[in-house]
């Protein structure tokens, strides 16, 4: 693609700074500047992403990243499944267990700083190695604990949440830095493997709980983690590793684009957890079975990987915010329109698909915007910045929907007592896209501009 093409948002040279080389692409004064703070870190990053081999071993990391985003995504994205079967089993609420899944999420966005830090004290592979045998740990303790509410919070709660935290800093940062213009399409390769997980581990622990049980679906599970995601983090390598005592860039929220992208990231992932964890509970009020529960979950998440693969490439070609808002007015859409007249499978199939999509679009395109802006090299502090203001939405969201919908009848009432959940998140959509356009506005006022 042709250099008059760049995205504003992550051509710091637009900046009123004057250059000393000629500038190859037009001036255009209806762009603000990519980025008002220019710094060391922000030099450094331009300097390595000018060099960036836009692949050779960056693809070896690609897919050593895809492969634990398959297991730490999928394994909370599959949650439905098991939150279904516990609560049929009689062990506690939608709206309890629905905290347990939760947890995995919230650890990543409560110890994101945190993780930064480890990162650069240990580097990509270490952090992730640790990561998944937290995880696979958890998930194999999880295994003696499903009469106990309290056990599974420790277990596929908190301690499956640590090891999912640990890794999905390192697979949202680390391709980063092998790749400049093909960025987008590294990162919606990664997520999407989160997508492909969550359908292949909803399937699997399905058929798992209906032959065996659902202990045994935890330790089957962990085990396949431990092996497997252990074998791919061996693979993960950094190109240009950071050493900074740096904790919090404070500065950054001086920048009007970070401080909004924090925001809409605060309230987007309100929705996000609500209807994966909830679809299997939605299709058994309308009659269907568990294995077609678990069909439906599978495909949001096939959905999810179609959309996080197609958001990365759509990031690269559109720009990372309009794709940004795509996919949030595509989850406002789904959330009002299609999901309260979801009454038979076919409309409920066609929810769980431009949903999934929808979905997926969201955790692709946030590392291309967190990255293109603040500099490959400055990605896993302002990257942990922005996911530490997810907190309140994964933790509280899809509880959330879960008591809305005990108010209005329970899970064993009819499909309408779904919807003021569905509204709910709708409206958490619709909020958090109002957000983005705002912030594209800003950068841009030109709708033909690729930001």
């Amino acid at each position: 693609m042709s250099n008059p093409q760049k995205m504003t948002i992550i051509d710091p040279s637009s900046s009123a700074q004057p250059s000393a080389q000629p500038s190859a692409q037009p001036a255009n004064h209806h762009m603000r500047p990519a980025l008002t703070h220019r710094d060391n870190i922000l030099h450094a990053s331009q300097q390595a992403d000018s060099t960036a081999p836009e692949g050779e071993y960056g693809w070896v990391v690609v897919s050593a990243c895809c492969f634990i985003s398959f297991w730490i995504v999928g394994t909370v994205y599959s949650w439905g499944v098991m939150q279904a079967a516990l609560f049929k089993r009689g062990l506690s609420s939608p709206s309890t267990l629905s905290w347990i899944g939760s947890l995995d999420f919230t650890c990543i966005a409560l110890l994101a700083l945190v993780n930064a830090r480890i990162i650069r004290l240990l580097g990509a592979k270490r952090t992730a190695l640790l990561g998944i045998s937290m995880l696979s740990l958890g998930q194999i303790l999880s295994g003696f604990c499903t009469h106990s509410v309290a056990g599974l919070f420790v277990t596929a709660g908190v301690m499956s949440g640590v090891g999912t935290s640990l890794c999905f800093l390192v697979i949202t940062v680390t391709p980063a830095q092998y790749f400049h213009r093909k960025r987008g399409l590294a990162n919606g390769i990664v997520c999407a493997g989160g997508g492909v997980g969550g359908a292949v581990i909803s399937l699997v622990m399905n058929t798992i709980i209906q032959h065996i049980s659902p202990a045994w679906a935890f330790r089957i599970l962990g085990i396949i983690t431990w092996i497997t995601g252990g074998a791919a983090a061996l693979f993960i390598k950094e190109r240009s590793p950071i050493r900074s005592d740096t904790f919090i860039e404070w500065h950054l929220f001086g920048d009007f684009r970070f401080t909004t992208i924090f925001l809409v990231g605060i309230i987007a992932t309100f929705p996000l957890l609500v209807p994966t964890f909830f679809i299997p509970l939605y299709s058994a009020s309308l009659g269907l079975s568990s294995t077609v529960g678990a069909a439906l979950t599978a495909g949001f998440n096939i959905s999810s990987a179609a959309g996080r693969f197609g958001s990365g490439v759509a990031a690269d070609a559109l720009g990372p915010l309009n794709t940004l808002f795509i996919g949030l007015f595509l989850t406002a859409i789904s959330l009002f329109v299609i999901w309260p007249q979801s009454d038979s499978l076919g409309p409920l199939v066609l929810f769980v698909i431009v949903n999934g999509a929808a979905n997926g679009a969201f955790f692709a395109t946030i590392p291309t915007v967190v990255g293109s802006v603040f500099g490959s090299q400055r990605v896993s502090v302002a990257m942990g910045m922005v996911v530490t203001g997810w907190v309140g939405g994964y933790l509280i969201g899809a509880p959330i929907a879960g008591y809305i919908l005990e108010a209005h009848g329970g899970e064993q009432s009819s499909i309408a007592a779904y919807r003021p959940a569905m509204y709910y998140a709708g409206s958490m959509a619709v909020a958090a896209m109002l957000l983005v356009v705002m912030v594209r506005v800003y950068v841009s006022r030109s709708i033909m501009s690729r930001v």
